[in-house]
């Protein structure tokens, strides 16, 4: 007894040392914009699935997986009841021996104080709670805690606070690009009402405005928000630590959207990926087909044929053979995106018997108005594939296309045939001294 007691007085005196009480104001509760006050019972149980991220390269270096069997003292762990939670009791206090209500715990910071055998039939993983000053601990379903913190199952209901922390910092003011296709808006500013949003195009630019704690599996709740001003969230798991499932569970189709990998991408891997098509960037170009493009304000606009504009960007689309082009205007200055590809097989969207999400059918390098033999006055008939009288032969091709026959008729004149299947028949006379439109017959 005289030994269980100093043992609690230790622990006690411990916290004292370390406790900074949790602030009515909790830095680990986030919200996007729009949540409602509501009236919440205590039964409310924290009920996101969120998934975790496979860590590479900066994220790995930043993020690192803690097993059970290392956990130091001083870690620190939210406890974040599930539904299946308020059932199961996790912790018991350490000075009665009685378990405690998840839900009394619940949002309440642990932080870990090592483990114990106390004698009896299982080992005790003790932590103090910040918040109360109180000794809890969780009592290992195995004989010893070796056996037991080699598995995955960690300690029901703790959220590893380890990762929000470095996640506040590391992802603070980020800009990130979206990959999944849901997220979630809060819609209770103190519960855990969510709605989820399926309508969020993969490849959106979002900059980080809060990180706070998500729930036990996928820790890190990451809100953003887009350039019209929406915000949403992901909550992912990105060490892993204490994250309570299998490695293999996050490959599970439903899950992987909550990976880090699955929800967001650095803007650095993204260039990365972008590298090979770099050299575009800066081109002029204009396109050889009316095709459908998304303005500024994410709105569907028709783009007629010969528009001429400015490569901005070119971004790949992750585990996709499309990028996002992104392009300037040369004459309006407006700002348009169209996800196009460069491998012509499966490609799906046809006009006019050609493929117009293949970047070399919908683009063609260079200004129309740097064609020689092209008139700004003539462009207008040509974009509606016009032909007139007086046109040249590059105003014709640019026009119809280029012909699919032809030939002298005599030494003044030659035609340009055009019989592509499925497009008006016409023959364009030329002169050949001039090598401009004689007439036309279609």
């Amino acid at each position: 007894m005289y030994i269980r007691m100093k043992r609690l007085l230790t622990m006690l005196l411990v916290a004292a040392m370390a406790v900074n009480v949790s602030a009515q104001a909790n830095k680990y509760i986030v919200k996007t914009k729009g949540a409602k006050k509501v009236a919440v019972e205590e039964q409310t149980a924290e009920g996101t699935e969120v998934q975790e991220e496979e860590p590479e390269d900066e994220i790995a270096r930043n993020f690192r997986y803690v097993s059970m069997c290392d956990w130091g003292k001083g870690m620190r762990f939210m406890v974040i009841p599930d539904k299946k939670d308020l059932v199961v009791k996790t912790f018991a206090d350490a000075e009665t021996d009685q378990m405690v209500s998840n839900m009394k715990l619940r949002h309440k910071i642990m932080v870990y104080q090592g483990h114990e055998n106390t004698g009896g039939l299982h080992e005790h993983v003790n932590f103090i709670c910040e918040d109360d000053g109180k000794a809890y601990y969780f009592e290992v379903p195995t004989a010893s805690f070796d056996d037991y913190c080699f598995g995955k199952l960690g300690v029901p209901t703790l959220a590893y606070l380890g990762d929000v922390d470095i996640a506040i910092d590391f992802f603070r003011d980020k800009s990130l690009f979206t990959l999944a296709n849901e997220y979630y808006v809060d819609t209770e500013l103190d519960g855990d009402g969510y709605e989820v949003i399926t309508d969020v195009k993969e490849g959106t630019e979002v900059k980080v405005v809060a990180v706070g704690v998500g729930t036990r599996n996928y820790p890190v709740k990451i809100i953003v928000t887009d350039k019209t001003g929406r915000e949403f969230y992901q909550n992912v798991a990105i060490s892993r630590t204490n994250s309570g499932m299998r490695d293999d569970e996050f490959e599970i189709s439903n899950k992987k959207l909550h990976l880090f990998s699955g929800a967001f991408e650095l803007p650095a891997d993204n260039m990365a990926a972008s590298e090979a098509y770099r050299h575009y960037v800066g081109q002029e170009v204009y396109t050889k087909y009316p095709s459908v493009f998304t303005d500024a304000n994410d709105r569907p606009v028709k783009i007629g044929r010969l528009s001429t504009f400015k490569i901005m960007d070119i971004r790949s689309q992750r585990g996709t053979n499309y990028v996002m082009v992104t392009v300037r205007g040369l004459g309006s200055g407006k700002t348009y995106t169209k996800q196009v590809t460069f491998v012509s097989e499966d490609v799906t969207g046809d006009i006019a018997g050609t493929h117009e999400d293949l970047y070399d059918n919908l683009f063609a390098a260079g200004n129309p108005l740097n064609i020689p033999g092209v008139k700004k006055e003539h462009l207008s008939d040509i974009q509606k594939g016009v032909v007139n009288k007086g046109f040249s032969e590059n105003e014709v091709k640019l026009a119809l296309g280029d012909p699919s026959g032809g030939g002298d008729m005599d030494s003044n004149t030659y035609t340009m045939v055009y019989k592509h299947p499925g497009k008006p028949y016409a023959c364009v006379f030329m002169d050949k001294k001039t090598r401009t439109v004689k007439s036309i017959k279609h």
